[in-house]
């Protein structure tokens, strides 16, 4: 059995169903798959999630999979497009900590340049092209020697030193433009010393179970998982399908259709790689003035949003890349913290796809967005009152001692020992924090006023029940700050087909 390659494997599981060549695909691949999740969503329980995901897409795909296809570099992408999924659905605060994180990188000498590339390796081989992405993984993820990835590849040793040393060339490129001055070789010798990690003993064989299963003893999250990833993988590939149409339609000549084409699918100097970062804010600074909304020019998540919120609110400015039209309501109609998905209340057959776009007026780009919101997609939105679950944050014992005055100036979101170390917050902004991470509003009723410091679990748990619990022990323990259950009106954001 292992002396098979992937292919029969594969081949062998299609046509006979045998649990044993899958368990061997999985024993193959399971650290490769769990090493990539983890460098992007640093967590672990959380990798092991999107591993069984990847896993159960496998079992259900298997079957269309060509021969042909290199499957160490198929999984490291799907593992990709389930940690982008599985990263939209995390807190607006974590996006803040990888911020912190890379900051003090810069500030702070390191021994070796894993630590820089670490949080932007997935990414970058995410974007290279099909052949230079399976040369990477095979001859650094999966360490085999020139020959071997030639033979997989189709090429000789020659040619196969040449694809991976362009690819290299490559992502020495990406991570030159985002602050990481390295030579190839020091890449390469990086990438294979640390990119697969140790994968939990028991995970292989949980995983096996669950995929060969098609994912129907998994659990609710790690179903929403598979499901957000098929969707940027059918998404990929309709992208892909439009690409090749322009090239068959100026093959053809059809010249009318082909500039349309174009025209609808041209890309602006404003969409950047990462909207919330420094590149969004200059981009935000030095467009002209416009409201803007594009098909997405990318083909994966996490390229994010700002809201560049500092001046008077009728002169904030707004960019978004690769988001849906909802994501693009919510920022047109939120009051400055993003709304949880339980306030906002979508009508059926929402527009589908992803867009780029941009709102930076000097005066009410918030009011010009919604206004083509509603040229664009036919949609308005309005507040209205209506009951639902809520969590009232409230006082329960006073003068708690590790609710500490606020300390100005403090580096705030930092991580250590599991902990996220708030400085200088205040209690309205910790409940909207636990309303995301808990996905249910949170109502501040403590009275308490002014900033604090205070630390906060960075992992509450896998379900939302444990979330919940382990949320309401440490508030009661450590800030003397109680959550209470309860059902009551709260503003949300209705949604509505024009008319």
């Amino acid at each position: 059995m292992h002396s098979m390659d992937d292919a029969e494997l594969l081949s062998r599981y299609v046509m006979q169903r045998s649990e044993g060549a899958f368990a061997t695909l999985v024993e193959r691949h399971v650290s490769l798959v769990f090493s990539s999740a983890l460098r992007q969503v640093r967590d672990p329980h959380l990798a092991e999630e999107i591993t069984q995901a990847v896993f159960v897409i496998l079992a259900r795909k298997a079957d269309s999979l060509r021969r042909e296809t290199v499957l160490a570099g198929w999984l490291c992408r799907t593992a990709h497009f389930a940690a982008c999924n599985a990263l939209k659905a995390e807190h607006r605060r974590h996006r803040h900590e990888q911020e912190a994180y890379m900051e003090s990188l810069l500030h702070e000498p390191a021994p070796d340049v894993w630590p820089q590339i670490a949080p932007l390796l997935d990414e970058a081989v995410a974007q290279l092209g099909q052949a230079d992405r399976n040369a990477v993984v095979l001859r650094y993820y999966k360490q085999k020697p020139l020959e071997e990835v030639g033979r997989i590849l189709g090429l000789n040793a020659d040619a196969a030193q040449k694809r991976v040393s362009r690819a290299l060339e490559k992502l020495r490129k990406f991570f030159s433009k985002r602050g990481v001055d390295s030579t190839a070789a020091t890449i390469a010798e990086t990438i294979s010393a640390n990119s697969i990690q140790a994968t939990p003993v028991a995970l292989a064989k949980t995983v096996t179970a669950v995929a060969i299963a098609k994912g129907a003893a998994a659990s609710i999250s790690t179903l929403t998982l598979i499901k957000g990833a098929l969707k940027i993988m059918a998404w990929t590939k309709v992208k892909t399908a439009i690409v090749s149409g322009v090239v068959v339609l100026l093959a053809a000549a059809t010249t009318a259709i082909t500039i349309k084409e174009i025209q609808e699918h041209r890309t602006y100097p404003w969409e950047v790689t990462t909207a919330n970062s420094d590149e969004g804010l200059k981009a935000l600074n030095t467009t002209p003035p416009q409201v803007t909304i594009v098909p997405s020019k990318y083909t994966t998540d996490g390229h994010g949003g700002l809201i560049n919120d500092i001046p008077p609110k009728d002169q904030w400015r707004y960019i978004g890349i690769h988001v849906t039209p909802s994501n693009i309501i919510e920022r047109a109609y939120s009051e400055g913290f993003p709304l949880l998905p339980s306030q906002i209340i979508l009508p059926p057959n929402m527009p589908g796809g992803f867009y780029d776009y941009i709102a930076n007026l000097t005066n009410d780009s918030q009011q010009a967005l919604q206004a083509l919101i509603k040229r664009k997609f036919g949609l308005v939105g309005k507040y209205e009152m209506r009951d639902m679950d809520v969590l009232l944050l409230k006082v329960e014992h006073p003068n708690a001692p590790e609710l500490k005055p606020g300390t100005p100036q403090m580096r705030s979101g930092l991580v250590t020992q599991g902990l996220i170390h708030n400085k200088n917050i205040s209690i309205s902004r910790l409940a909207k924090d636990l309303g995301w991470d808990l996905q249910i509003p949170v109502i501040d009723q403590t009275g308490l006023v002014g900033n604090y410091d205070f630390d906060f679990p960075k992992n509450l748990g896998a379900t939302p029940a444990e979330k919940l619990q382990k949320a309401q022990q440490w508030l009661l323990d450590q800030l003397g700050l109680e959550l209470v259950p309860t059902n009551m009106p709260v503003e949300m954001l209705v949604v509505e087909k024009v008319k």
